[in-house]
């Protein structure tokens, strides 16, 4: 993606349904909008830069700014969130944001709670949602409110609230509501962690202990990566079995090794050749085992990791994917808590190509 010039003018501040209704917007002009509970960092930032290019030089960015109170299991979580409405009137602005939309709840939800919503359905009752009942629930009543208030031709989401982008996605497709949906990847500082408003709460210690998540997903990728490179090599050297060359009861062919062999690398032939020939379905299993030993070495630290989930999902449905599933791609994902603080983060796998 090219970079995109910022902005030299302050965004135009919005507060009510109406005012957002008479912003004139130029004929023919794309609008894309950003969503976000405000507590802006350079995360929000990346994604407010890919929608100004998106839109385009005379299209219009929109960014809300809406701590919505249906996604908060707790009271005490609700009033602890961030608000900082100055500070994110200037990150927006210096992004590309054209208006920045930032209305109160009674805006949102004139006469209180609604009693009509948007359901997740079962994909929202997984992981997260088993974390955080009905969570996804309000996230999708909101976004589907805060969609028909911008009436944008897009919307981009971050890659890392994964679940949340695959059901907006499916609710989008689902209602027919005619909008693009576009995932941004995740942005992380130099040391790996995910940016989240909610890293502000880990003290020095709990941030070292925090930057497992990453690790065990970037442990996870190299896993997958270096098994991939083994079997691809022991392949490309040997080929497959030939018929009248094969030795013990399941047919394997002695080329391959001794094609190894040939080039010198007689200690790493039988490794190479066992996993040419293991099933695909063990790179899942693999997987899941390179994270989890990060994982677990972190729960032992002066300030431990108490690991909520680690799941290899579909990301379809936010299934888990079966150990003899047969290559296709995956998301990687985790939710723990160190100290006070909840943190989640994922990483897109590609296992391969079907057998």
């Amino acid at each position: 993606m090219t970079a995109t010039p910022t902005r030299a003018g302050t965004a135009v501040l919005l507060h009510t349904a109406g005012a957002l209704e008479a912003l004139e917007r130029p004929a023919g002009a794309r609008r894309v909008v950003v969503m976000t509970m405000g507590a802006l960092h350079d995360g929000h930032g990346t994604l407010i830069r890919a929608a100004r290019e998106a839109a385009g030089a005379g299209g219009q960015v929109v960014v809300t700014v809406f701590v919505n109170p249906l996604q908060f299991g707790e009271a005490a979580d609700l009033e602890r969130y961030p608000r900082t409405l100055d500070a994110d009137l200037a990150v927006a602005s210096a992004a590309g944001a054209d208006v920045v939309f930032a209305p109160s709840a009674e805006e949102v939800y004139p006469g209180g709670d609604p009693q009509v919503r948007i359901t997740a359905g079962p994909m929202g009752e997984r992981l997260e949602g088993a974390s955080r009942p009905g969570h996804f629930d309000g996230m999708l009543t909101v976004v589907a409110k805060l969609l028909h208030l911008t009436r944008p031709d897009e919307a981009l989401f971050g890659q890392k609230d994964a679940q949340q982008l695959a059901l907006v996605r499916r609710m989008v497709r689902d209602l027919n509501f005619g909008i693009g949906i576009t995932a941004v990847p995740t942005v992380r500082d130099a040391d790996g962690l995910a940016l989240s408003s909610r890293n502000r709460f880990l003290s020095p210690a709990e941030r070292r202990t925090a930057l497992a998540l990453s690790a065990a997903l970037f442990a996870a990728r190299d896993r997958l990566a270096a098994q991939q490179a083994l079997r691809e090599r022991a392949l490309a050297t040997g080929g497959p079995a030939r018929e009248g060359n094969s030795s013990g009861p399941e047919g394997t062919g002695t080329d391959r090794v001794a094609g190894l062999n040939a080039l010198g690398e007689s200690r790493l032939a039988a490794d190479a050749q066992a996993v040419a020939l293991a099933p695909h379905g063990s790179t899942a299993e693999a997987v899941r085992a390179a994270a989890r030993a990060v994982l677990e070495d972190a729960a032992r630290a002066a300030e431990p990791l108490v690991l909520d989930y680690l799941a290899l999902v579909d990301p379809a449905d936010f299934t888990e994917v079966p150990d003899d599933r047969d290559g296709g791609e995956a998301v990687l994902a985790v939710a723990a808590r160190v100290g006070a603080t909840r943190l989640i983060d994922n990483i897109p796998l590609d296992l391969g190509a079907p057998s």
